[in-house]
């Protein structure tokens, strides 16, 4: 912390406690005390702060009341914290107010020397006091979160030119592969994109005869996972191998995913002339070889045929089944080291589940996604939270909360940040349609750790989610 003018005296004995504290609070607290010393420090820091600016005594006792106040929402923190850590804290905090409360009193009231901060520190600070949370959060949102349409627009127009030229590519090279019309997916079309749009998603649907294949739900599997789902060659006995086009792809009787995409990865990534390609669509073109998925590298040009400055967009080319509501997706990235494996994709429920309840009650369920979305992302210690977990937070709190109006955003932000405190305190967010699957499964004990410290100073300051 930093304190300037007539506060520099005393400074030394609260820095060196609260120095100490945070440096070792992690190691010797865990994720809980560290937290709470936190949110002890914010308090501190409005104590000493509204200390320095008193002009008499009174005024001095007054100030340090009400930051004595806030210092009472440490109590009130989760039940991660140690027993016995409370009373460490608040010992060694106490002490360095005192003492700076009475170097404070002690010296003479002589105006400290002006300082000229920079003009847009003073105003960010300024705008952070006079805003309210609700007007911070839709200030982030149509600022951070939401895309402008003009980019939304150039980016499906380019990933769309893609996709018009790999489908033509496929239907004269392999003519008889039974595929369904490709087309766009994800969250680009869905506008629950945020920050930038950068990355979009092409689906190439997977013709299969339903009389030849039957998709086994996980649970049915060896895998006994519910979203590994696998696709079996049925009717062997009528229909021997290769009466179907996918029986090339065969694995021990199943049609392996991994299979699928090495093929796509030789047939598309490999084969197709992208300088042609980048020449046609006036920008660079490339495959990212080396990765498990299928994905391409578009980078605009300038004036003179080189490249830009500006963010590259990435589009994904994703193999899928499709059966009524079932959408089987080939990412070996999930579903490694089973080379049969299918993912189950959740995204196309969770998206139109959220969709029908804004619908139903005008709410901004979505709206609170895409801040969440865009928090987690420019947040370093809250990057590993992806969209999943964020989608199935709302959905979960959506079933005892019904007022999701756009006057109550503050309230269910702040609500979102509790309950995903106390998600990872029981290290468990399950799946909204498939309870069984831990969408926190897949974090670190020090992910977790961060993650739980970031949230728990933002539970008393929200505002420093939004910066």
């Amino acid at each position: 912390m930093n304190f300037q003018g007539s506060r520099r005296r005393g400074e030394d004995g609260i820095a060196m406690v609260i120095d100490f504290l945070l440096s070792n609070a992690r190691l010797v607290l865990g994720v809980g005390g560290a937290a709470m010393l936190g949110i002890a420090t914010l308090a501190v820091k409005r104590l000493i702060e509204r200390a320095g600016r008193a002009a008499d005594d009174e005024k001095v006792e007054q100030k340090m009341a009400e930051s004595w106040e806030e210092l009472s929402l440490v109590s009130a923190s989760p039940t991660l914290i140690k027993k016995g850590i409370e009373g460490v804290v608040m010992k060694h905090v106490a002490k360095a107010a005192r003492q700076q409360k009475a170097n404070l009193c002690q010296q003479p009231q002589t105006s400290p020397p002006e300082v000229v901060p920079k003009v847009e520190s003073k105003s960010k600070r300024l705008q952070l006091c006079v805003l309210t949370l609700q007007e911070r959060l839709q200030q982030y949102y149509h600022t951070r979160a939401a895309l402008a349409p003009g980019e939304i627009q150039r980016a499906q127009s380019l990933a769309l030119d893609i996709c018009t030229e790999i489908q033509g590519f496929l239907h004269s090279r392999l003519p008889d592969m039974p595929l369904g019309e490709m087309n766009l997916g994800g969250s680009l079309l869905d506008d629950l994109q945020v920050v930038s749009a950068d990355h979009a998603c092409l689906l190439v649907p997977l013709q299969l005869e339903a009389s030849l294949w039957r998709l086994v739900p996980g649970e049915e599997t060896l895998l006994t996972h519910p979203l590994h789902w696998m696709v079996r060659r049925v009717n062997l006995e009528y229909f021997p191998r290769g009466r179907s086009y996918w029986d090339r792809y065969l694995v021990g009787g199943y049609l392996s995913a991994e299979a699928v995409v090495n093929m796509f990865s030789k047939a598309v990534m490999e084969t197709i002339n992208w300088p042609s390609i980048s020449s046609t669509l006036d920008c660079l073109v490339r495959p990212v070889l080396g990765g498990p998925d299928l994905k391409l590298e578009i980078r605009p040009l300038d004036e003179f045929g080189a490249e830009s400055g500006d963010e590259p967009l990435f589009i994904s080319m994703l193999p899928l089944l499709r059966e009524g509501d079932v959408v089987l997706s080939a990412q070996t990235e999930l579903t490694s080291p089973w080379v049969n494996a299918w993912h189950l994709s959740l995204y196309p429920w969770e998206n139109q589940r959220l969709s029908q309840l804004d619908t139903a009650d005008g709410g901004r369920r979505r709206q609170t996604l895409k801040i969440l979305k865009a928090v987690c992302r420019l947040n370093p210690a809250l990057r590993p939270l992806e969209a999943a977990p964020l989608s199935n937070l709302i959905l979960h709190l959506s079933d005892g909360e019904s007022d999701w109006s756009e006057s109550s955003l503050h309230a269910r932000f702040q609500q979102c940040i509790t309950e995903l405190i106390g998600y990872l305190e029981n290290g468990a967010l399950h799946s909204y349609f498939k309870p069984a699957v831990n969408l926190l499964s897949g974090l670190s004990e020090d992910q977790v750790d961060q993650m739980g410290f970031m949230l728990y100073c933002a539970v008393t300051e929200p505002e420093i989610l939004l910066i």
